[in-house]
């Protein structure tokens, strides 16, 4: 069974706003495969609950794979010294031995102490007594790993947080540049404004390759886009391009490229059943931001449902071979090519 998609971000924003007014829960479980927001949270907590001058006396922050549970619980259970709180952070508490133990003290916590589990690209298991105690006592933030076509979309959101507003071509762009990572994005993103003049509202194509040092002319990206609209000199002089490139990696690109020609098939069949669908049905098709349906609704031309099945296919061909499958004698960036070529043809 799929995994229920929350709005994590939204969430740790709303704990953030209270951990920031001085209301914290007494334990923290902050996990997930995506670390992003639950050690932002952490950092929250860490910068909002214990002031600088009492951190030495009422802050512990230790790892998982050096301590015991026996001793979490002896430091969550010891009182403030002239505090109203004491603060106990365990990071990488997926190290942590017989962390099903920590069930005692979780069933009655402190009120005056704080704890924290924060455990990366982990999860405690549901089903056990430990998330279930902490679920009735506590907050729980869980880091979803991002699809890499929901990135542009949040990477837009991001940036409407710092009070900018980013082109969507730019969005798809850093995207590409940083993958799934939200970290590497957040990092970029504080280079990016650094850099910025003062005052900029708008965050452009230009911007993102002046300074985050990555160029729309030769991106996947780019190559998608040429393929959309079957321009065959400039797809290949792409192609060529990126499979010269240093950080180049096969199965990365084939798999941009099934990605785009899954939604050029899954939008075909929504075309196939008759009538022009309206921009909300295209956006859910699609899962792209509405600057791009311009883009898709050419390359449904261009590659109608028979040829974007076969596109599909040949992707799945391209990516086992990509990987080493059958010798794979062809280098990397001449099965690039190669692909993109009989893609060209379909």
């Amino acid at each position: 069974m799929a995994k229920e998609r929350i709005d994590t971000g939204a969430q740790a924003r709303k704990v953030s706003e209270d951990i920031r007014r001085g209301v914290f829960a007494p334990v923290y479980l902050l996990m997930g495969d995506e670390p992003f927001y639950p050690e932002k949270v952490c950092r929250e907590i860490i910068a909002n609950c214990v002031p600088e001058e009492s951190k030495d006396f009422n802050e512990t922050i230790c790892f998982g794979a050096d301590v015991t549970t026996d001793q979490v619980i002896t430091a969550a259970r010891r009182y403030p010294m002239m505090a109203d709180r004491q603060l106990v952070v365990v990071k990488e508490a997926q190290m942590l031995k017989d962390i099903e133990n920590l069930t005692l003290y979780c069933a009655e916590p402190l009120e005056t102490t704080v704890l924290v589990l924060l455990l990366r690209g982990a999860s405690l298991d549901k089903r056990k007594g430990l998330y279930k105690c902490i679920q009735k006592c506590g907050v729980t933030i869980e880091g979803q790993a991002m699809r890499d076509y929901e990135m542009p979309g949040w990477i837009a959101s991001y940036y409407e947080e710092q009070g900018l507003r980013i082109d969507p071509q730019a969005a798809s762009l850093l995207a590409e540049y940083a993958g799934t990572d939200m970290s590497t994005i957040a990092l970029e993103t504080d280079k990016l404004l650094k850099a910025l003049p003062e005052k900029t509202h708008r965050v452009t194509v230009e911007d993102i390759e002046r300074n985050v040092g990555i160029s729309r002319q030769y991106s996947i990206f780019e190559l998608t886009k040429e393929l959309s609209y079957k321009n065959r000199g400039k797809a290949l002089t792409i192609a060529r391009h990126i499979g010269n490139s240093a950080k180049f990696a096969m199965p990365m690109a084939v798999s941009a490229l099934y990605n785009h020609f899954y939604r050029i098939l899954k939008y075909d069949a929504l075309l196939s059943r008759g009538g022009y669908p309206v921009p909300e049905e295209k956006a859910r098709v699609l899962g792209v931001n509405p600057y791009f349906f311009r883009e898709y609704d050419q390359a449904a031309r261009n590659y109608p449902l028979r040829s974007a099945m076969a596109a599909v296919s040949l992707l799945s061909e391209y990516d086992y071979l990509g990987k080493g499958g059958d010798g794979a004698a062809t280098a990397p960036d001449e099965l690039l090519v190669e692909l993109t070529s009989k893609l060209l043809n379909l």
